[in-house]
């Protein structure tokens, strides 16, 4: 796809595009924010842990990263990034006075290499390059995984993101969690008020699931028909409990009749599971399957773990 800088909404999304600028040195920091603030949101970070950090808490666009800091080094901080699923897809550009550490900065992951001094016609040019490939890269994936009638996660894309995701969790030792939503009395509502109908209800109840999740490493799935599927990284399952809850309390706050349902409104069941009671035979989707259907056996409107 060619590159259109006169593009609106390619415009808009680079205005709006957060840059994370990491050194240990305050005046590099400094020089880089002066020269790129004009043009983007940028965020600032004085370590690898603390870059990390960030970084799945709220992602950036692109990071700026130096090599040489004290505690973790920007190749051992470029590393983690690539070796975490969440993180893997941001890229790094290298920006040092270093000159015999290029072929590792390559073999890192990185996708760009500026050398200090730093030109700052060369530095910006070169990371709005690099960050509306990643935009138009981001609308193209859009295309690919996105549900035409929900507008969220498809199951293509669930199944390309769940075994990277839960390889990464092993690896790092940390818990995810999963929800599988599934609406209530979905084709009793479909007979009863007709498909139109039943799509607005889909993608309300979509928007709402979507609504309902805090952070940007958190997203919902459409996993088929009616059901829905909602991957929660570093979770706890107190902390799962707690958004399936929210997520269970928004739907039925909509407030969409559904004469069928004995709780009069259009209800949905959750089931849930994590990592860490993981069984040998078993995993966290077919635990949170499970868990669905126990829900519905309880009565529906539930939410199992």
């Amino acid at each position: 796809m060619p590159i259109n800088y006169s593009d609106h909404q390619l415009k808009l999304s680079l205005r709006g595009s957060k840059v994370l600028i990491v050194d240990d040195q305050l005046l590099s920091i400094i020089v880089l924010r002066k020269i790129l603030s004009v043009h983007f949101n940028i965020v600032t970070a004085s370590s690898g842990e603390e870059a990390i950090s960030i970084c799945k808490r709220s992602p950036p666009d692109i990071i700026l990263l130096d090599i040489n800091m004290e505690g973790m080094s920007g190749i051992e901080t470029c590393l983690k990034l690539k070796n975490t699923s969440e993180t893997q897809s941001i890229p790094v550009i290298f920006v040092t006075s270093f000159e015999n550490q290029e072929e590792e900065c390559w073999e890192a992951g990185a996708v760009d290499y500026i050398k200090k001094p730093i030109n700052p016609e060369t530095l910006f040019r070169r990371v709005r390059a690099h960050i509306t490939m990643k935009i138009q890269h981001d609308l193209l994936n859009q295309k690919v995984f996105l549900d035409d009638l929900t507008k969220v996660f498809n199951r293509r894309y669930f199944d390309a993101h769940f075994s990277k995701m839960e390889r990464s969790a092993l690896r790092e030792k940390v818990d995810y969690a999963l929800l599988l939503i599934d609406i209530d009395y979905f084709k009793q509502y479909n007979d009863i008020y007709g498909h139109v109908q039943g799509d607005t209800v889909l993608n309300l109840v979509a928007q709402t699931i979507t609504n309902s999740l805090q952070r940007p490493t958190d997203f919902v799935a459409r996993y088929g028909g009616e059901e829905f599927v909602v991957v929660l990284p570093h979770t706890s399952i107190e902390g799962a409990i707690c958004v399936a809850d929210k997520i269970k309390k928004n739907v039925i706050d909509l407030g969409i009749l559904h004469k069928y349902s004995e709780y009069e409104f259009v209800t949905i069941s959750i089931g849930g599971s994590t990592l860490q009671p993981y069984e040998s035979n078993k995993n966290t989707l077919q635990l949170a399957d499970e868990k669905m259907y126990e829900s519905k056996k309880q009565g529906r409107n539930q939410v199992c773990f």
